[in-house]
């Protein structure tokens, strides 16, 4: 598993949950260390052993964790750079929706060894459209039920999201579009300025 998926993590538990609970977690999952190192690649059992510890510590099921690890990744300040990074793909939410099918492109060029699951969106109708969520890291479906959330509020849209489990090969999210200008959206500008 990259190094960044389990810093996410890392960061996530830290600022819900507290230092307490992630230095808790670390020692039942018996890590030997605290940090996660952003550029390095850990073996996947490491990362489901974190994920298991943690659920049982909160006593909380992990696809509700995963989600809320989703929304933290769009919605909290320490993540401006990934929403900056989401928020590219589209002025609207829609075109946002169109642009998940890229998503793991984007991702490869910030971090070039860094493989996210492979999306493909499917347009039912103007107001309903399945994402498919390809097989490559557990729990991504979940994880991106949080992001399609918190990005929905990002962009002002009104969205119904719900995770449909596996279908073929793929696990299906629906996103039902109620209404794409519910309310005023976050502020966004292409281009950052730092103060």
């Amino acid at each position: 598993m990259h190094g960044l998926i389990n810093r996410a993590i890392q960061s996530f538990v830290c600022t819900t949950y507290g230092q307490p609970c992630w230095l808790r977690v670390t020692e039942a999952a018996g890590l030997g260390f605290a940090e996660f190192e952003a550029m390095l690649l850990y073996d996947d059992a490491m990362t489901a052993q974190v994920l298991d510890v943690l659920c049982a510590d909160l006593n909380r099921p992990r696809a509700e964790i995963l989600e809320d690890l989703g929304t933290y990744l769009v919605s909290h300040p320490n993540m401006e750079d990934l929403r900056r990074l989401l928020r590219f793909g589209g002025v609207t939410y829609v075109e946002f929706l169109h642009s998940l099918d890229d998503l793991s492109d984007r991702a490869r060029l910030a971090v070039s060894d860094l493989r996210l699951p492979m999306l493909e969106l499917c347009e039912v109708s103007p107001a309903e459209y399945h994402l498919y969520c390809y097989p490559g890291l557990p729990g991504y479906s979940s994880v991106m039920v949080g992001v399609l959330r918190a990005i929905a509020d990002d962009y002002g849209a009104l969205a119904m999201l719900s995770h449909e489990g596996q279908q073929a090969d793929a696990e299906v999210i629906t996103i039902a579009l109620v209404e794409s200008a519910f309310a005023e959206g976050r502020h966004f500008d292409l281009g950052a300025r730092k103060s």
